[in-house]
């Protein structure tokens, strides 16, 4: 069975970091391009960050830039979220997803593109 847990999430004061995973099973991640989407409460969904098959493309949703790095290890299967400086507007349920594509290259925020979606890890910046 395909699945994707993300873990490390939690509640953080305002300045803080904290470090979220994305773990894979029944699959290989080095053929999946992948996503970190976050969705506060009565807010949509967005796309906050995405890494390409081989790591070499990076791209951040324009609040973030400078404050959360994506990286990824595809020999552990992994896919990490360093968040720093956070603020009470990061706070939100925080969800990776997956989609496999022919590109090594190349990622995409769109959620609609990806399959493979975890459960979600709440991420609260508050003091």
């Amino acid at each position: 069975q395909l699945q994707l847990v993300e873990s490390g999430g939690g509640l953080v004061q305002p300045g803080g970091s904290l470090i979220l995973s994305c773990a894979a099973s029944g699959f290989t991640l080095d053929s999946y391009a992948i996503g970190w989407f976050r969705q506060a409460p009565g807010k949509e969904r967005e796309g906050v960050s995405c890494i390409s098959r081989s790591g070499s493309s990076r791209n951040y949703e324009d609040s973030v830039k400078g404050r959360f790095t994506i990286s990824r290890d595809n020999a552990k299967n992994t896919v990490h979220l360093q968040m720093s400086s956070l603020k009470p507007e990061d706070t939100a349920v925080y969800y990776c997803a997956a989609y496999r594509t022919p590109f090594q290259s190349m990622c995409l925020m769109t959620d609609k593109f990806h399959n493979y979606w975890g459960q979600g890890t709440q991420v609260t910046v508050s003091s």
